[in-house]
């Protein structure tokens, strides 16, 4: 029963802090503001960057970029800025037998049109693809395929 007695028994529970093993001792990790300094840290005096070159007072260029929303052609002139000439224009619009033309040409072979009536739908510009072109440059701009 000595050795019992020889361990004094503590009166209260140990504290968080004691614990935990945090050491109320040791510095801080976050400055602790003055008396007459706001804790949301405006007015600290940060150190300078060490090993830094201190900023040049270079003039700093500025670049504009415009970018053109997507145009989307149909079978109608669209007007628009050319990417080629930059310049506003209305596209001018030139017809190519495409694949509608071609199948309807073959659906008119196997209805029994051979005798020439088959070729109509290289004659309606509705049935061709469209190419838009720029009337100042003569680029082409884009198409419009029907199938």
């Amino acid at each position: 029963m000595s050795a019992a007695s020889a361990n004094p028994v503590p009166s209260a529970p140990p504290s968080y802090e004691e614990a935990v093993g945090i050491n109320v001792n040791y510095p801080h990790p976050y400055p602790i503001p003055d008396p007459g300094q706001k804790p949301d840290g405006k007015g600290t005096n940060l150190p300078p960057h060490m090993g830094q070159p201190p900023p040049a007072n270079n003039p700093i260029t500025v670049q504009t970029v415009y970018v053109q929303q997507p145009v989307m052609f149909y079978d109608r002139p669209v007007q628009m800025v050319c990417p080629s000439c930059n310049q506003v224009i209305v596209t001018r619009l030139s017809y190519d037998s495409g694949a509608l033309t071609w199948l309807s040409c073959g659906g008119l072979c196997l209805l029994g049109c051979v005798a020439g009536c088959c070729l109509i739908p290289f004659c309606i510009d509705a049935l061709k693809d469209v190419d838009h072109t720029c009337p100042k440059c003569s680029a082409l701009v884009g198409s419009y395929k029907r199938l």
